[in-house]
């Protein structure tokens, strides 16, 4: 399947994460993935999940929708890239309902070949960003986070306040950025770059490689190093993590680029071989609600609707961000990611 191409490298040691996170309980449990894989759950009505977390507010939207409406979920949480990889394993016997993924291109990949069941009618599906969600009700982006400079602030008095002041020599080898193969936001944020400079944008990352950035996995993989000092930034780093970080007392803050950056939205699907269409829509009723936007700002992430603003972080309004090509980041993001990782690599 196209929209999977991106990841399909990663898909035997993703898939054996996505195992190893089962059973070590991340979001699920090696129980109720083992039944859903075997169809169970389809027999037993209940709604199976596949998020690309924030892990506690994957955990608190499964809990607040499950007191709401009685339905119960299954939940599993991976990376996009595991998430895609698991639904790829499963193409002959389909059993999740609903994908929330944090990557937009992907999910408009699954639209685009057919996945997705439109749900043109839900509610306050009106009041979202326009851009981030098909207008057709394929796909409804309920959230989003941006990518910045995320640094050490015990390290860095004088943080960087450019994407090219990572390329300078003062910063050789103190940079992480994750890898465009394991993050979708990483993946958001390298095709959206390139997609608003055009190819000229290659130069910023081979500077990068070249001053010693390094590929360090998925995005809290690539945040860790600079908790604890290892690393002083991270480039591309999403900003809901940090603000977290920051708010848990650890040593991180966060700019944005006065250039612009990319906002990554997190889009939510019914997928169509669902048998629990009415449920899967409830799932999205509650995603788009009142008392799922107040549980996505209190995870820092931006809310996907207009009438809601967070109190806790840097709003939409007030981020800098590059006219990015949706179209072109979905057509090009694999090609973009091997060449990506093979400079790194």
């Amino acid at each position: 399947m196209k929209w999977n191409k991106t990841w399909k490298k990663a898909s035997l040691l993703a898939i054996t994460a996505v195992m190893g996170t089962t059973l070590a309980g991340c979001g699920t449990t090696g129980s109720s993935v083992s039944q859903a894989a075997n169809g169970k759950a389809e027999n037993s009505g209940k709604l199976v999940v596949y998020s690309a977390g924030p892990e506690g507010l994957a955990k608190k939207i499964e809990e607040g929708f499950e007191a709401k409406t009685g339905i119960q979920v299954e939940m599993f949480q991976g990376t996009t890239g595991k998430i895609l990889s698991r639904m790829e394993a499963e193409k002959a016997n389909p059993v999740v309902d609903v994908v929330v993924l944090a990557s937009l291109p992907s999910m408009q990949s699954m639209a685009k070949d057919g996945l997705t069941l439109p749900y043109a009618d839900a509610p306050n599906s009106d009041k979202l960003v326009k851009d981030w969600s098909d207008p057709n009700g394929n796909y409804f982006s309920y959230s989003a986070s941006a990518l910045g400079i995320v640094y050490n602030t015990s390290q860095v008095k004088t943080p960087p306040t450019s994407w090219a002041d990572l390329a300078k020599a003062e910063w050789k080898d103190k940079v992480n950025i994750p890898d465009p193969s394991l993050s979708g936001s990483a993946l958001d944020f390298i095709t959206g770059y390139l997609s608003a400079k055009g190819d000229s944008g290659w130069s910023l990352f081979e500077q990068y490689q070249q001053n010693g950035v390094a590929m360090a996995g998925a995005n809290q993989e690539a945040l860790d190093p600079v908790i604890t000092g290892a690393k002083d930034v991270v480039a591309a780093g999403v900003d809901y993590m940090a603000y977290k970080a920051k708010a848990d007392g650890e040593p991180v803050d966060i700019v944005y680029p006065a250039e612009g950056t990319v906002i990554s939205p997190r889009p939510a699907a019914i997928i169509k071989t669902t048998q629990h269409e009415q449920q899967a829509k409830q799932f999205i009723d509650y995603l788009l609600s009142d008392d799922a936007q107040k549980l996505v700002t209190g995870a820092y992430l931006l809310p996907g609707r207009t009438d809601i603003q967070a109190e806790n972080r840097t709003n939409l309004a007030d981020i800098p961000a590059y006219p990015v090509k949706w179209d072109w980041m979905n057509e090009h993001g694999e090609e973009v990611a091997t060449r990506f990782t093979g400079l790194y690599q």
